[in-house]
């Protein structure tokens, strides 16, 4: 069994920031990409950050710049910083880990940025 518990959404003012957690336990080989995906209200899941095991990260244009997803390796956990926060940032973002070829997915943790 594997779980990932996501933590640190909320509510903030546009132009603020937040830092998202996300920690996999249970049997749970060396995660091979760790990253985050969200989704708003109406719209399909996309694609926000990711860390590879060999250091690579990734951004879609949207949050290139903004965000930035950090890992530890060792405690199994990823994070995600999100700077100058928009109001299209508001979503429910979920974490993914990739291990061994399987997906795994956490529960969600909503965010959402007034204007």
């Amino acid at each position: 069994q594997v779980q990932l518990v996501e933590s640190g959404g909320g509510l903030v003012q546009a132009g603020e920031s937040l830092q998202l957690s996300c920690a996999a336990s249970g049997r749970i080989v060396r995660p091979n990409v760790m990253g985050w995906y969200r989704q708003a209200p109406g719209k399909q899941r996309e694609f926000v950050a990711s860390s590879t095991s060999g250091g690579f990260t990734n951004y879609p244009d949207s949050v290139k710049g903004r965000f930035t997803i950090s890992r530890n390796s060792a405690k199994n956990t990823v994070y995600l910083q999100m700077n100058s926060l928009k109001p299209e940032d508001t979503a429910i973002y979920y974490c993914n880990v990739v291990s061994q070829s399987v997906n795994y997915w956490g529960q969600g943790t909503q965010v959402t940025v007034s204007s």
